[in-house]
């Protein structure tokens, strides 16, 4: 919920075209994308070999009868549906979880339902309130496969970024959401990880340059020597692109690699000469995680792909283009080429 505040609220996520958007086809037939009088959804979703897992959030409806006074939280989005399944598509027979409203069901050995009676918030999701490893394995297996799942969005690296600063230092192997820990990752990556991938992929981004962790009174501060400069650099000197190369290096060199690594435009601010190295970067990564990248750079898309193929990485190229009515479409995707999918209904 909090995220979704940050970004504006559900109605920031909503399409925001025409009610009813009329997709012409080769064939002259024309489909309806939407209805009048649709109900404004939000649903989420992903599946893998072994469970599928999908949210729905909708705009609450205030009861104005049973609410001593207007809550201040009515924009607040609720969770109408969550379910989840085994295998790759969602069907009766491979459910194994859903949820309605508050109400959560399980499925038992013998394919009976068995209802929970734990009733559930509309502003809590049953991954939180119900993950018993012993009542409900399938729940507490996609909570901890969604909680292993790293997501870089946006390294701050202007003056005041959290990156910039000195912080007590302990054995990070995973790298956190603002970087503050920087220093302290890229040295243990040093101590237990693959150093000399690292010194390389630093040397491939600024030759001749080198990195050092120093310790004062039990915070760690970070250098970068280079050639030519007769001091190091502390990490308050770095260009913006300088230090947002480092953050995605330490990310994407983690000694505990995750089973899923989205990156979103790590090209901002980057110098262009620094694409190559961080496409290599992202290829090396593919070999131990499932890395997604959003970019906007097509040159780092290109030398991305160059790289993982060349290292026998299976490799999904996705183009997304808008179209005159303002939809979002995959470029090149037909109407039965999407990937087989259904939703659970409310």
């Amino acid at each position: 919920m909090a995220a979704l505040a940050r970004e504006g609220g559900l109605e920031s996520t909503l399409w925001a075209g025409p009610a009813v958007v009329r997709r012409k086809q080769t064939r002259g037939n024309a489909i309806a994308i939407g209805q009048p009088g649709d109900a404004a959804t939000l649903r989420l979703g992903f599946s893998g070999d072994d469970f599928g897992y999908a949210i729905e959030f909708g705009i609450p409806t205030p009861d104005m009868a049973t609410q001593v006074e207007p809550s201040l939280f009515n924009h607040d989005p609720e969770i109408k549906c969550e379910s989840i399944w085994a295998g790759p598509i969602l069907r009766p027979s491979t459910a194994l979880v859903e949820r309605h409203n508050g109400v959560v069901t399980v499925r038992a050995e013998h394919g009976e339902w068995d209802m929970r009676p734990h009733f559930v918030y509309p502003y809590d999701s049953m991954l939180s309130e119900l993950s018993d490893p012993e009542a409900a394995p399938e729940l507490f297996r996609v909570r901890e496969k969604i909680r292993s799942w790293r997501f870089y969005d946006h390294f701050r690296t202007d003056v005041d970024s959290a990156a910039r600063g000195s912080h007590i230092g302990t054995r990070t192997l995973v790298l956190s959401g603002d970087g503050a820990d920087l220093a302290a990752a890229l040295r243990t990556i040093y101590e237990v990880g693959d150093r000399e991938a690292l010194a390389d992929t630093i040397d491939q981004a600024f030759p001749g340059s080198t990195l050092e962790v120093v310790e004062i009174a039990g915070r760690f501060q970070l250098l970068l020597h280079q050639p030519g400069l007769n001091r190091p650099l502390s990490v308050a000197e770095l260009s913006d692109g300088t230090l947002r190369y480092l953050l995605l290096a330490a990310a994407l060199s983690t000694p505990r690699p995750p089973e899923l690594l989205v990156l979103n435009e790590p090209e901002s601010s980057l110098h262009p000469d620094l694409l190559a190295p961080l496409a290599a970067l992202i290829a090396d990564a593919a070999e131990r995680s499932q890395v997604i990248v959003v970019s906007h750079a097509r040159p780092l898309v290109a030398a991305a792909v160059g790289a993982a193929e060349a290292t026998g990485v299976d490799v999904s190229l996705i183009q997304l283009d808008k179209n005159d009515s303002g939809e979002t479409l995959i470029d090149g995707q037909g109407l039965l080429d999407g990937p087989a999918w259904n939703w659970p209904k409310r």
